[in-house]
């Protein structure tokens, strides 16, 4: 049982020998809660223990999405989870338990098509809709309405040429006719349009409306939605590196894999740490080992991919001549303005995101069509100003010591767009660049 030891601005924090007890190999060591969820403790107002508390009702369907909700809610902190739905993916699964030892995930396997089911969600605080089928949304929208429980609804699409997907948080007074939108046209289960990429990026967008609504936070007031063209490609054999093997990194990978891209390179210099592990969910026994080994370990065991390892930081010398385009998932300045400056040099694609712990950017450099960089767009030359960008263990080991706030929800949410910008690029089509900030209705 958890206990409230001292406060950090009025928010209750965890004891620091409170610990987790694995409930896997007895290999992996116990880590304490606070150094665990370290990152997002840092946050002004954050709370903890309600996450803790919390039980969520999840309505999915024979999809990802429900899996990656629960992963990433797993790795927030979320221990209470009950579920319907008739299958769910069980390496994500697993990973949820494999990060939070202490989930109490509670499966029931079908489709949610009565109301005699609703006895799984007893005391949930929240409903999640995930699913695809009219029916379960009518009747989860009746349940908010009729029992004063926020539903959160979030779904992708693909309709007259378009594909996209849409979220929105249903609280008992929001009856309002756009409401019409969030209902599937199929009133029962059927084969439905699904993608691993938005559902990387919705599962983040929901769990934020989670986290928000736990916390007494703001939801969103209109739809959060996004549309572009349906896109065809059909080739998957360049080769990709991935500078950074970070929260940005992992989830940019498994947005690859879902993708279908078989050959990537991660860069990554460093190892993972116990404060990793609240949004770097693929490292949950790997502290102390290579981020960038674990993380091609692991999605070439995941999915078969050709995954490799590059333990180095990116420098000048850093030979990029033979891929097709380099991700920056790299958390300092320093090295965002080397690596800008050669992928202009050797005119290669470069697709760049950023994170903190509200907000986050994707920004594209195509040498044919962009005459500025990611580092001359975002202005990081007068933001680094004199400090020398040749030094990058220098300004990483003083980050260290300084360690920013960081949750798991904008890392999903930017790495997928990131690599849906890249699908959008192979297809012959121009990606915008891409601003999303949490506290603005509508989110971009």
């Amino acid at each position: 049982m958890l206990r409230a030891l001292c406060s950090f601005d009025g928010e209750a924090m965890y004891s620091v020998d409170d610990e987790i007890t694995p409930v896997y190999p007895v290999t992996e060591k116990k880590v304490p809660l606070e150094e665990r969820f370290d990152r997002q403790l840092r946050i002004r107002g954050w709370d903890q223990k309600v996450l803790d508390e919390a039980k969520i009702g999840v309505v999915g369907d024979e999809d990802l999405l429900a899996s990656l909700y629960i992963m990433s809610a797993a790795a927030l902190g979320v221990n209470n989870i009950a579920v319907v739905a008739p299958v769910l993916d069980e390496n994500l699964i697993n990973t949820a338990k494999r990060i939070n030892p202490r989930l109490n995930l509670i499966h029931l396997q079908g489709f949610y098509t009565h109301s005699l089911l609703d006895d799984i969600f007893n005391n949930c605080r929240l409903l999640v809709d995930l699913c695809q089928f009219g029916l379960a949304n009518k009747l989860l929208l009746e349940k908010g309405h009729k029992e004063n429980i926020p539903v959160i609804r979030g779904f992708c699409y693909e309709e007259n040429g378009q594909e996209g997907f849409k979220i929105f948080t249903y609280l008992k007074g929001r009856e309002w006719q756009e409401l019409y939108q969030l209902i599937c046209p199929n009133n029962l289960p059927k084969g439905h349009f699904d993608d691993g990429v938005f559902d990387i990026i919705v599962s983040g967008i929901a769990l934020e409306e989670t986290k928000n609504i736990l916390m007494h936070g703001k939801v969103s007031e209109s739809i959060i939605s996004y549309e572009r063209s349906k896109l065809e490609v059909s080739a998957r054999d360049q080769r990709i590196l991935v500078t950074g093997s970070g929260a940005l990194g992992v989830f940019l990978g498994l947005g690859l894999a879902y993708t279908g891209f078989r050959r990537s390179t991660f860069m990554d210099p460093d190892v993972a740490e116990t404060t990793n592990l609240n949004r770097q969910i693929l490292f949950y026994d790997a502290v102390g080992k290579s981020k960038a080994e674990t993380l091609a370990r692991r999605l070439h065991n995941l999915f078969g991919i050709e995954a490799d390892s590059w333990i180095e930081y990116f420098r000048r010398q850093t030979d990029i001549s033979s891929y097709d385009v380099i991700f920056d998932c790299v958390d300092n300045f320093e090295t965002r303005i080397v690596m800008s400056e050669k992928c202009k040099e050797q005119k290669k694609t470069m697709i760049s995101g950023g994170t903190n712990v509200d907000a986050g950017q994707v920004v594209i450099y195509d040498p044919t069509k962009n005459k500025k960089t990611p580092a001359e767009l975002l202005g990081l030359y007068d933001i680094v100003d004199e400090r020398d960008v040749d030094s990058p263990e220098r300004v990483r080991a003083s980050c260290k010591y300084r360690p920013d706030p960081s949750v798991i929800m904008t890392n999903q949410i930017i790495a997928g767009f990131m690599v849906d910008s890249y699908r959008i690029l192979l297809a012959g089509q121009e990606p915008k660049n891409i601003f999303y900030d949490s506290k603005r209705d509508g989110r971009m």
